[in-house]
């Protein structure tokens, strides 16, 4: 661990800062020490319907931001044509996330971000992604939200593909 300045952090052999403290299943951190959910590893390269399939797994058990995190590492290491994609995917679930903390002003803007990342393919989505399924599912959290209701739970789980695509 390296100081810089008054902020002890964790860093890399590149000097990169790395986060090791705990968080809670909402993704914020906990004191060093503390017990929280577990971590997503940072140097995820999956096949896509593993990741898809972690992160629905994720989604369904209320860790949205872990579910990010699994998305994030795809995005990382897909192919440069499905990079907006992957990324709107992972904004989605932050855009959950914020929801789940009620930080409605910062769910609005992830799920919006998400919205257009994911609606720019064309033609058919890889890997049976839902992408009108999504699209439909955060457009309503959205209305939800601009209402001045905070979605459920269970609406906060989107289904990232589509049933017929379903292994």
């Amino acid at each position: 661990m390296r100081t810089t300045g008054r902020i002890d952090r964790d860093r890399d052999d590149e000097g990169r800062a790395r986060n090791a403290r705990p968080r809670d299943e909402l993704g914020r951190p906990l004191p060093p020490g503390s017990v929280g959910v577990e971590r997503i590893p940072e140097d995820l390269d999956l096949p896509a319907a593993e990741s898809l399939a972690w992160a629905q797994d994720l989604l369904d058990r209320g860790l949205a931001f872990n579910a990010h995190e699994v998305l994030e590492g795809a995005w990382k290491c897909c192919p440069a044509d499905e990079r907006l994609l992957w990324q709107g995917l992972a904004q989605l679930a932050v855009g959950i996330t914020h929801i789940q903390r009620g930080n409605t002003t910062g769910a609005l803007r992830l799920l919006e971000r998400g919205v257009e990342r994911i609606g720019q393919g064309d033609g058919p989505s890889p890997h049976g992604i839902d992408v009108p399924g999504l699209i439909a599912h955060a457009d309503a959290l959205m209305a939800e939200i601009r209402q001045g209701t905070t979605p459920p739970p269970h609406r906060l789980k989107p289904r990232l593909v589509a049933p017929e695509n379903q292994q």
